[in-house]
């Protein structure tokens, strides 16, 4: 008896082995580790806390009981915990207990065809690690629509054995869905955990919603308020980068002061096997490249931050859509900081490694099936602005100050502040009277508290770098952006020369109309006044055209704010979003902008760039005004993407940019018109080759704007644009690449019943399982009927589930679909995908049937169904099982559902030993109902020959084990030859640049700063040349481990009595 219960998967408490199957907290987990010593030396594990202090016990002291604790490390093995760990003291953990073996189920009775069917689905969906690299999941757990190319990137991530990825598609290609895909995929197949964003400030929020929203996964913000929460809940030593398995954080606040602290407090001194971390994600990546000098790049704090946390890191991901700033040395660094085995700084990448690693696709080659585009053509426009004779006069004088503070600032040798301070007036001018005016008085006021400068003094000029550098940081808040520059302009004025005669009747004639003028409407806004009566009011009436204006500060957009208030264009007709606002307040506003015309009334946004950065703002509008063109290609670049990108319906895409509008005859207030549209046109063609103009042609665009230059100079930007091009070229065939992308996923939908019918049964069954009402269908426009349902009423647990329903804008509550095709391009349907909570809460509920005793169970896991007589002998049965292979470590390298089967005899079991045969005939079995006698013969069979027919089911692992093995070993193989090739191939490149000379040519011109970042980066390389020995040996350990001690645990699930249509009929079993 006693046998026959261990048999069925009755559980007994003993100390468990690596590898075993224990039910820990009503859950199921696979052993890990066991640790008999050392308890209170444990490290933390990312996202799991426990207590090192040994537990008191009644009726023991600490010391004697503490020699029995045995510190076990479990892995959970449903999918839902995405790769959770869990740490436990086993001897004292209440309920702890090791499952000897998953038994057969008990035949106490049958469960309809279907119900079994979606029972099946949730446990092979559940099964998400696979040998086969051909399957794809993650698109089918993501609540978006994806295009066919965006899966390059997973394809790829799914085939690395390292994934080191830099993805440099082209701003609005959907970077983020892409990154998401292969997140969502990594931590599905056991090779990730722990995850961490970095990003730009402004970009934090946008990912933590698209994370959650399109992938169903909970990330956290790690920033000093997180911090301060954290500590307040787990006491002051508590770590926020093991706080939580899925972190984003903002570049500019990690790597500097405490979020830095707290990352050198957990990172160990070396990089070893297993990593600290398993996925870095870095967003806008040319950000922590080196910046580009006069001469050479140099590295930044952002730079060296990366660089520190990036080998501790097993897979990383760069997103960035301008990849290369025509800087070698800056380009070669950001690859190492990618994948330090495959390239190393100032050693021109293989052009067969990069391929490898780099996808670059651009909009105008991306065509759908028909070959035509898939993306909108880009129009710039000339906004002709009317300037008064007053403004160009006032122009004229800033310029005239602006020259003679510059000759000044010359004699002393400070020409570093004085320029700051000019070019900031004048860009400032060109946004509006306004923002000039406060800068300018907050100039004035620093001059007339300032001090005679002494002679240079190195501090003082440390001080004011840095203030001018913080300046151009990365803000989430265009108010401290405003904040930033007025302390840098203050910092400057101080130091600066004190004003002349000239100089002062100069200042005093600009703030005096400065002072009039913020007030009051200029001809650029007149002019954009009359570009939104044509265009959005035609004959006075709203049309359903909406327009997007840009500006750089918020200061302008104030000033603008109130003119189109006071000129009919405010109300409800207006949006505003600036980073003042919080998430909760920016989002309405979006959402208003974003939905349907019919449903909003809004039709002008107007941002500032600090509070738009990253989101997208395309679904009904395509025309864009920039209040003043960025001096930074970048920013432009950014703003043009936040309707040019995927999802925009129009075919074109119209960009309008204030310029000069006169003849020639005037005094001109910045660059012609002519000139400056053309010059933006010829960007455009470079940055399509390159990704990135900025550190070439960036100086020249203040002359352009200003209208010192009359055309860009590109000769130096198209030299090194033509020895980037071998690099950062875009791929061109993509048609046929895309198209077997496609096909790759079509198969894997149907191998593993990934359509919106299954899902829907999945949910249907759930539902029912859990005493909940059904859904409703209801009908949508133009989908198809059925394809759309009401979610039913749900409390307590399940009421989470409606999280998400009502439409951003409307605030309706809005039916759910299951099918990607009737969802896409529509805001009126949820998607409800395989990683939606509804989905996964029934998933949950129906694997958690496989543990459920005989008294709780809701399924039998039994049916019965029934094959013509010529197709079997007699009766017969099926047991389908989840199998799990898993290597050192017990790391899990496959999931699957086997199914074995064979003939019932009435005193025995006969295996068939044709699994394709097993297959057939569940595939074409009928379902029925068996009668109470006919289902008793079947189960006394059944019971009899349970020992034979476990045996089968084990017989049937170890031969998948062995095909497995195969398979396993081949790709062992390849790691190994892979690492091998690599490494051999990098110290061939670092011996080579070694024995170069050292000394460019150009090496007199370099700054002192130049030279010594040159010395590091061949410092670095000799070092890095001298690691590779070991680390060759490292690698080969890591993989070898990985793949050792091959193992199979198998756990049967269900069982399906097959019977002949004649036994149906009345006829004995």
């Amino acid at each position: 008896m006693e046998k026959e219960k261990r048999q069925n998967g009755v559980a007994y408490q003993a100390k468990p082995e690596p590898g075993q199957l224990v039910e820990v907290r009503r859950r199921q987990w696979v052993v890990a580790e066991t640790n008999a010593a050392g308890l209170n030396n444990q490290p933390d594990v990312m996202g799991v806390s426990y207590s090192k202090t040994p537990y008191e016990v009644k009726g023991q002291t600490k010391s004697s009981f503490q020699a029995a604790q045995s510190l076990v490390t479990l892995s959970s093995i449903d999918e839902d915990g995405l790769g959770e760990e869990l740490e436990v003291i086993w001897e004292i953990e209440p309920g702890a207990q090791v499952i000897e073996r998953a038994g057969l189920p008990s035949i106490t009775g049958q469960d309809d065809s279907d119900t079994l069917e979606a029972f099946l689905d949730a446990v092979r969906w559940g099964a998400a690690t696979n040998a086969d690299r051909g399957f794809l999941q993650a698109p089918f757990r993501s609540g978006v629509s994806i295009e066919d190319f965006q899966l390059d990137p997973l394809v790829r991530a799914i085939d690395m054995a390292r994934v080191n990825l830099l993805i440099a598609d082209d701003v609005g290609l959907g970077k983020t869905i892409e990154a998401g895909l292969v997140i969502q995929e990594m931590l599905l197949r056991h090779r990730a955990r722990t995850v961490l964003i970095i990003c730009p400030a402004s970009l934090q929020e946008k990912w933590r919603i698209e994370m959650l929203e399109k992938f169903g996964l909970d990330f956290r913000v790690v920033d000093t308020a997180y911090i301060k929460k954290l500590r307040r809940e787990r006491g002051i030593h508590a770590n926020p980068w093991t706080s939580h398995p899925r972190l984003i954080a903002s570049m500019d606040w990690v790597k500097s002061g405490e979020g830095l602290r707290a990352m050198r407090d957990v990172l160990p001194p070396h990089a070893g096997h297993p990593r600290k971390f398993d996925l870095l994600v870095v967003d806008e990546a040319h950000n922590i490249a080196p910046a580009a000098g006069a001469h050479y790049a140099l590295e930044s704090q952002r730079t060296r931050f990366i660089r520190a946390i990036s080998p501790h890191f097993q897979h990383r991901l760069f997103l960035t859509a301008t990849p290369h700033n025509g800087y070698t040395e800056s380009f070669t660094s950001l690859l190492e900081l990618l994948d330090d085995q495959r390239f190393a700084r100032n050693i021109l990448p293989d052009e067969k490694q990069l391929s490898q690693v780099m996808i670059r696709r651009l909009k105008s080659d991306l065509v759908d099936a028909d070959g035509k585009p898939l993306y909108a053509q880009r129009k710039l426009q000339a906004l002709a602005v009317p300037y008064t004779d007053e403004e160009r006069e006032i122009h004229q004088k800033l310029n005239d100050y602006c020259a003679s503070r510059e000759k000044d600032a010359e004699k002393t040798g400070s020409t570093f502040g004085t320029s700051f301070v000019n070019q900031l007036l004048k860009k400032r001018l060109f946004s509006s009277p306004a923002a000039f005016a406060s800068t300018l008085e907050k100039h004035v006021a620093s001059l007339s508290n300032g001090v005679k400068p002494k002679a240079r003094d190195a501090m003082a000029e440390r001080i004011l770098r840095k203030a001018i550098l913080k300046a151009d940081e990365d803000y989430a808040n265009d108010q401290e952006v405003e904040n930033a520059q007025s302390e840098a302009v203050e910092e400057a004025s101080r130091r600066a020369q004190p004003l002349n005669q000239e100089q002062q009747r100069m200042l005093a004639d600009l703030r005096q109309w400065a002072q009039r003028a913020k007030n009051q409407t200029d001809a650029k806004a007149r002019a954009i006044l009359d570009w939104l009566s044509a265009n959005l009011k035609t004959g006075g009436q709203w049309n359903d055209r909406r327009v997007i204006l840009f500006t750089e500060y918020r200061t302008t957009h104030q000033w603008m704010h109130e003119i189109l208030a006071s000129h009919g264009f405010g109300g409800e007709r207006l949006g505003l979003l600036h980073g003042g606002l919080t998430q909760d307040e920016r989002e309405p506003i979006k959402a208003a902008f974003q939905a349907s015309p019919k449903d909003s009334p809004v039709r002008i946004l107007l941002a500032t760039d600090a509070a738009s950065e990253g989101i997208d703002l395309q679904n009904h509008c395509n025309c864009l005004i920039h209040l003043e063109i960025p001096y930074n290609p970048n920013v432009m670049e950014q703003r043009n993407g936040r309707i040019d990108r995927h999802g925009q319906r129009e075919k074109e895409v119209l960009i309008w940019h204030p310029v000069d509008g006169s003849d020639k005859g005037h005094a001109s207030v910045g660059g012609h018109g002519d000139d400056i549209l053309r010059a933006l046109r010829k960007l455009e063609s470079m940055r399509a080759d390159m990704g990135s103009v900025n550190p070439v042609i960036a100086p020249q665009m203040s002359g352009l704007i200003e209208g010192s230059l009359k055309d860009l100079d590109t000769r130096l930007a198209e030299a090194k644009i033509a020895k980037a091009r071998r690099f950062v070229r875009a791929e061109r065939e993509l048609k046929e690449r895309v198209a077997k992308l496609h096909e790759r996923l079509l198969a894997t939908q149907q191998d593993f019943h990934l359509t919106p019918d299954h899902i829907q049964m999945a949910v249907k069954t759930g539902l029912a399982l859990a005493g909940r009402p059904p859904l409703e269908p209801v009908a949508l426009s133009d989908a198809p009927q059925g394809s759309a349902f009401r979610m039913p009423p749900l409390s307590g647990s399940w009421a989470r589930c409606l999280e998400g329903l009502r439409h951003p804008h409307t605030q309706q509550i809005r039916p759910i679909t299951f099918d990607h095709a009737v969802a896409k391009g529509r805001d009126d349907v949820v998607l409800v995908h395989l990683n939606h909570r509804l989905v996964q809460m029934c998933l949950r509920l129906l694997r958690a049937e496989v543990w459920a005793q005989d008294d709780v169970k809701k399924l039998h896991r039994v049916t019965v169904r029934t094959l013509p007589d010529g197709s079997i002998e007699g009766p017969a049965v099926v047991v389908i099982s989840r199998l799990v292979i898993t290597g050192g470590n017990h790391h899990r390298l496959h999931e699957e559902l086997t199914v074995s089967g064979g003939y019932l005899r009435d005193q025995s079991f006969r295996r068939e030993e044709g699994v394709t045969r097993v297959q057939q005939w569940l595939d074409e079995a009928q379902p029925i109902t068996a009668n109470d006698s006919l289902f008793d013969a079947l189960r006394v069979r059944f019971d009899r020959t349970r020992p034979a027919i476990l045996q089968a089911v084990d017989s049937r692992s170890k031969d998948r084990l062995k095909f497995l093995a195969n398979t396993l070993q081949t790709r062992k193989q390849r790691e190994l030859d892979d690492i091998g090739a690599v490494l051999d191939e990098l110290e061939k490149a670092i011996q080579s640049e070694l024995k170069k000379d050292q000394q460019p040519e150009q090496m007199s011109l370099f700054t002192e700063d130049e030279r010594t970042q040159l010395r590091r980066d061949t410092a670095a390389l000799e070092a890095r040349l001298a690691r590779i020995p070991a680390e060759r040996i490292q690698e080969v350990q890591a993989i070898e481990t990985r793949y050792a001690k091959l193992d199979d645990r198998t756990f049967p699930v269900a069982v399906v009595f097959l019977v002949p249509e004649s036994a149906m009929k009345g006829g004995a079993v």
